[in-house]
């Protein structure tokens, strides 16, 4: 099989290591309109790369593409691989721009078009739906995602990050991020109520604090506290009802649940092994990744359906602009 690389930035470089280390059978190509780049991933791994996506579209012989590019680069990129009979793999998208379309475009090729979901693939998180399905009783949640937005990518500044554009800010990434898995977890959700403000003095022109609560058609009802600020990053989630105390850091080290007959808390130890990149939070494991890595080929492969689609991120990104539009005085009914 053959594989293109689109974007040779961190999350590129991330999949080409994964993949060049997990399936040494399978060839890799980076596509990047940095020379510098595809210079620095040729060096670091022996691969030749592409300068011009254009040339790389027309003189490929690649099966399918991951495309790693910022947010608002996807939609023209998905809908020149699809057009090029290429499958293909795309990091989280921020923005819906082209979705029907690149569907469609998908299902007339008969290519497949998949959507990046990591949380979906962390062991805490399938362990947290299978308590909250064993269980028939309604389940809330408290979730604080706090991380300060300089550090997210402390090699470059953030305003040269997609994270400081309002269209792709960082609180929104979080919310992207996380959503798909609560609303897989605890079902499609009836009511949102947010407060937002500004707390830094961040050069950026959107709110980086947000306390939403969430309402579920099944009853459960959510916390999220998202927030740009927190100079210590943080992960704090809690999953309780009456048969269930769940407790999660966001590290694998921290994922504990409270044993009801010896009343204390006690570890769950989920990995045989842990991947960690030392330039990332320690909260980023890459077992993740590469677990979406080898549902895509299965996909491909007609093995596995996938976990998330470009369907169900439609309404997950519905979700997130009423947060970012709704008025704080109101209960926003879905």
């Amino acid at each position: 099989m053959n594989i293109g690389v689109i974007g040779l930035g961190s999350m590129g470089k991330r999949r080409i290591r994964l993949i060049k280390s997990n399936f040494p059978e399978i060839n890799i190509v980076g596509i990047d309109n940095s020379e510098e780049r595809c210079r620095e991933v040729e060096d670091l791994f022996n691969i030749k790369t592409f300068n011009d996506s254009d040339e790389f579209f027309k003189n490929n012989d690649c099966d399918s593409v991951f495309i790693s590019t910022p947010p608002l680069t996807h939609s023209k990129i998905i809908s020149n691989a699809l057009n090029a009979d290429l499958n293909v793999f795309t990091e989280i998208n921020l923005v819906s721009d082209g979705y029907d379309e690149n569907i469609k475009l998908s299902k007339e090729r008969e290519k497949i078009l998949f959507l990046s979901s990591t949380q979906l693939y962390r062991k805490e998180i399938n362990y947290i739906d299978s308590k909250v399905m064993e269980s028939d009783k309604i389940t809330n949640y408290i979730y604080h995602i706090g991380n300060y937005l300089p550090d997210w990518h402390p090699w470059e500044s953030y305003k040269n990050f997609f994270v400081g554009n309002k269209k792709t800010n960082g609180c929104r990434e979080i919310l992207a991020i996380e959503l798909p898995w609560i609303v897989d977890v605890f079902g499609d959700i009836s009511k949102i109520h947010v407060t937002k403000n500004k707390i830094t003095d961040l050069e950026i022109d959107y709110p980086d604090s947000f306390i939403v609560t969430l309402s579920h058609k099944n009853g459960s009802n959510g916390v999220l506290i998202i927030d740009l600020a927190s100079r210590n990053a943080v992960r704090n989630l809690e999953i309780i009802n009456e048969d269930i105390y769940l407790s999660w850091n966001g590290t694998p080290d921290d994922f504990e649940e409270y044993d009801f007959d010896l009343k204390e808390m006690k570890k769950l130890n989920l990995y045989d092994e842990i991947s960690k990149e030392e330039d990332y939070n320690q909260t980023i494991v890459e077992n993740a990744y590469l677990e979406e890595i080898k549902n895509f080929f299965n996909v491909l492969n007609s093995k596995e359906e996938p976990l998330h689609s470009f369907e169900k991120d439609k309404y997950v990104l519905d979700i997130i602009d009423v947060i970012e539009d709704i008025d704080d005085t109101e209960v926003y009914e879905v």
